[in-house]
């Protein structure tokens, strides 16, 4: 990977892939000496006030979220971002913000994630204990243009790492 710090931003549905791949990029990364963040969507949503699910508070969320790896990446460290983040036009938003941003579309359809379900959360969702679920009363906006996508249904993990440093010459 270059000197020059990026942010890597995962998007996909819950129970994709996201942040198995980032975690792994992160130690990764760290381990050849890139200085180096994660920003994970349950992990920051414990630390910052809690936030909701509609979807002005999901937008929300991904700009914040953006705005602080902007801020990282301007300081010269490399941001890896695990994020639902089910809209377009705030993935678009925090593109605009960054320097050299990546989007990783992890595409893995809903029914594999649902099987993987290691949260619970689509059965939940299924049974209208929790709402407004991306993939299932909430939609998710697929990228249209990612700068890669990974599909996860039908390969290990360790494959879908070797196209990710694939992509980002590792």
């Amino acid at each position: 990977m270059t000197e020059e710090p990026r942010v890597i931003w995962f998007t996909g549905l819950s129970g994709a892939g996201k942040t198995t791949l980032a975690e792994k990029l992160v130690s990764y990364l760290k381990n050849s000496g890139v200085k180096c963040e994660l920003l994970d969507g349950d992990t920051v949503r414990n630390i910052f006030p809690q936030t909701g699910f509609s979807k002005k508070d999901r937008d929300e969320h991904v700009k914040r979220m953006g705005f602080l790896a902007s801020m990282l990446e301007r300081n010269g460290v490399t941001v890896v971002a695990s994020f639902i983040s089910p809209y377009r036009e705030s993935r678009d938003f925090v593109r605009k913000m960054c320097k050299n941003f990546i989007e990783v579309y992890v595409a893995t359809s809903l029914e594999t994630c649902e099987k993987r379900d290691v949260k619970g959360l689509y059965k939940k969702a299924r049974k209208g204990e929790i709402t407004s679920f991306t993939g299932i009363d909430d939609p998710y906006e697929p990228p249209l243009n990612s700068e890669l996508t990974i599909k996860t249904d039908n390969e290990t993990v360790d494959e879908s790492f070797r196209k990710l440093l694939n992509y980002l010459n590792c």
